[in-house]
């Protein structure tokens, strides 16, 4: 089901024909404090893990804190000014990643995080969800209060939950609640060679 709720597209136009999911995905930082229903929440972790890796080692971990006390073990390693909006959220979820196998260094694990991220974001749009991923935070903290083993790594805490009305926000942050726009697409493309303008086929 698409979000029926969704605000993004009056603020973001495709140069190319995309489905609208891509569009309505954005990162809000206005959470109601509404529970997640469990099923919901397996919906979106679900999709994440048919995300493609490397020899399908699947190296992505999902650490889920979705009561109020494990929501709170999280804090002490959420920066200040994302502390002051996630904290409504009524679930984090850190992410992290699996760096070795039996042959040694994961050289994607990131790369394959990255992508089931995707699909759990693109998902949790679908079914109507919000979610706002953050790097603003002390990743060796977040090592520690989670028990994480070294042969993993930190790659992000990402907020879910139900959008709510900006107005729940700060005045400064009020001003932002609003989907970011994109550079042109001839910015991150090049043929052939790094720097050498994409060319369309004569």
């Amino acid at each position: 089901m698409s979000n029926p709720n969704a605000t993004a597209t009056p603020f973001r136009q495709a140069a190319h024909p995309i489905d609208p999911i891509y569009l309505n995905r954005w990162s809000p930082r206005s959470f109601l404090e509404k529970e997640v229903p469990e099923s919901t929440l397996l919906t979106v972790l679900e999709a994440a893990r048919w995300a493609p890796s490397a020899f399908n080692l699947q190296p992505w971990r999902f650490i889920v804190a979705r009561t109020k006390e494990e929501r709170e073990r999280f804090f002490p390693f959420i920066g200040e000014f994302n502390r002051s909006w996630c904290e409504k959220a009524p679930v984090l979820i850190l992410i992290v990643s699996k760096t070795t196998w039996e042959q040694g260094q994961i050289g994607s694990h990131a790369f394959d995080t990255g992508a089931a991220w995707a699909f759990l974001a693109l998902e949790a749009t679908r079914q109507g969800l919000a979610t706002h991923p953050m790097t603003g935070i002390d990743f060796a903290k977040a090592r520690e209060i989670v028990g994480l083993p070294e042969d993993y790594a930190v790659q992000a805490l990402v907020a879910l939950g139900y959008q709510g009305p900006k107005e729940n926000l700060p005045e400064a942050l009020q001003q932002r609640e609003q989907p970011s726009p994109r550079n042109p697409i001839e910015d991150s493309i090049y043929q052939g060679a790094f720097g050498q303008p994409f060319q369309p086929l004569k």
